[in-house]
């Protein structure tokens, strides 16, 4: 069944004319006749009864004039739709971020984007970093943002985009909350609430031991809603990049000689072709003025 038998049966159901159809169609009455003979062959049955003044439909005409009428409009939009993804007026954009990225890092981008892409379609996967690489293993996403990941893939292209310190995040009636200043050994007391998604959170252990800190009576959360609930709720403290968001009840809080950074990557696939919209979040997320976020001096 070609399209074009398509348009001109809904041509002359349209006209009950096989002579319009044929002028609407801008094709000779005899190629038009033919064509539709070739589908009513392919049906199994006459389309038309020809009669005059006008031909009608058969039964079976009928009933294929809702199908081949949807048929051929999904055809049509597809053509639509890959003629405006080709001219970049469409296109889609496939992100995963780390559960411990913030979205606001890049929703400004993506909102200057919909004003490049007039049919911006976003489809956003989160996960943990193991996860976060599975998505551009497969293609699932073009690209990652995320603070480092475990697993060393060949294919995998990386970028800085900056690199942030750590600060203390607390209630705002903790008992550090107006203390003027915090040294490795105030936290010494504290039961710490661990990410157990983040991919920073083994370093921060290394890193808290390291100053003899008791990090194995801890809380552990899988939700970063879960997370901000119980600081909220004050049983514990946690310590967070400076790019995590925080509501107005915690504080952040320096804490002297906390030797904690991360660094936060922009990934893609080496080799494999990026549409227009990933290519320009790419050089919009790479030339951000990423300073509020720098690690201090």
């Amino acid at each position: 069944m070609e399209m074009h038998q398509v348009r001109y049966f809904l041509a002359v159901a349209r006209t009950l004319n096989f002579t319009r159809a044929a002028e609407e169609c801008h094709v000779a009455q005899p190629s038009l006749t033919r064509a539709i003979r070739q589908l009513e062959g392919e049906l199994g049955g006459d389309l038309f009864r020809r009669e005059r003044p006008q031909s009608q439909l058969t039964d079976l005409g009928q009933r294929m004039l809702p199908l081949l009428k949807q048929c051929y409009d999904s055809a049509v939009s597809a053509r639509s739709l890959a003629a405006a993804i080709k001219s970049g007026e469409v296109g889609s954009l496939r992100l995963a971020l780390s559960h411990t990225i913030d979205p606001s890092l890049v929703m400004p981008h993506v909102v200057e984007l919909g004003k490049l892409f007039k049919g911006l379609e976003l489809k956003l996967y989160r996960g943990n970093s193991e996860e976060v690489l599975s998505f551009l293993k497969r293609g699932d996403a073009e690209l990652g943002l995320g603070a480092g990941f475990g697993d060393e893939w060949e294919r995998l292209d990386s970028w800085p985009l900056f690199t942030e310190d750590f600060q203390i995040v607390v209630h705002s009636m903790h008992r550090l909350a107006n203390t003027a200043s915090i040294g490795l050994g105030d936290l010494k007391p504290e039961r710490f609430v661990f990410r157990t998604y983040c991919e920073s959170t083994p370093m921060v252990l290394e890193f808290l031991r390291a100053q003899d800190i008791d990090v194995e009576r801890r809380h552990e959360t899988g939700a970063e809603s879960d997370l901000i609930a119980l600081l909220e709720a004050g049983v514990g403290v946690a310590l967070l990049p400076r790019s995590t968001k925080a509501p107005d009840t915690l504080l952040r809080l320096m804490v002297e000689k906390l030797e904690l950074n991360r660094t936060v990557y922009l990934y893609g696939v080496a080799g494999r072709q990026r549409t227009a919209v990933a290519s320009t979040l790419m050089k919009m997320l790479r030339a951000c003025d990423w300073s509020r976020y720098a690690a201090a001096a």
